[in-house]
């Protein structure tokens, strides 16, 4: 039995997309097959980049809606795990 999951993907144009789901394995495939949202089907291939497994479903899709709203760069730092920067970007205007 697969957890809720909250996911980023690297889409082909280098920009990123967040979901969330209740099984990632079947999520992913749907992403690459292009049954997945309309902003991954215009930007295949997808990379799996980052993902936090949760809980609960409403637990992943309250972080997936935090993330979806923070900058490109922040996002990067979340994926690298370069928490400094991070928190640089949080407290900055361009964050």
């Amino acid at each position: 039995m697969s957890k809720p999951t909250m996911y980023i993907l690297k889409c082909a144009n280098d920009k990123f997309y967040t979901g969330s789901t209740k099984n990632l394995e079947r999520r992913l495939n749907q992403h690459q097959s292009g049954e997945g949202a309309n902003f991954t089907k215009k930007h295949l291939p997808v990379e799996l980049v980052y993902f936090e497994i949760f809980e609960r479903i409403d637990w992943a899709f309250y972080r997936e809606k935090q993330i979806q709203g923070w900058s490109h760069k922040k996002k990067e730092a979340l994926i690298n795990g370069d928490l400094q920067k991070l928190k640089e970007l949080s407290r900055s205007k361009n964050g």
